[in-house]
């Protein structure tokens, strides 16, 4: 199996391991910079975690004004019920983002393999 030819930024040889016809990993591909921005960019876009933890901290907040008495339950509700919508929006965003990254991924294998079938056939 055939290794990428890159450096890594440490001075040691990337490992990754490339179609016979590739001689760079997708990290190291500068044909592939294009389609590494990109995903880079909507990594950095994209703060899930930071949405999530928000969401956990708003609904702790609500259960315990509720508990003490400080919000209706009426209002609690209603706000729950905003905080779920959002909730759902946010998995929605994941599954889109994982789906993208598996087209990208798809689309590469796929490039790869038709290569090998074009190497394999036999004059």
């Amino acid at each position: 199996m055939a290794r990428c030819s890159a450096t890594k930024h440490d001075g040691s040889p990337c490992e990754r391991i490339v179609a016979a016809s590739r001689e760079f990993c997708f990290a190291h591909d500068p044909a592939r910079a294009e389609q590494r921005s990109r995903a880079a960019s909507k990594a950095g876009r994209s703060k899930p975690s930071k949405d999530l933890a928000q969401v956990k901290h708003q609904l702790q907040s609500l259960a315990e004004y509720t508990m003490e008495g400080r919000t209706t339950e009426k209002r609690a509700a209603v706000v729950s019920q905003v905080l779920n919508v959002l909730l759902r929006a946010l998995e929605q965003e994941r599954k889109i983002r994982e789906l993208e990254e598996i087209e990208v991924r798809l689309e590469e294998l796929e490039r790869a393999e038709a290569s090998e079938a074009g190497r394999r056939h036999w004059g």
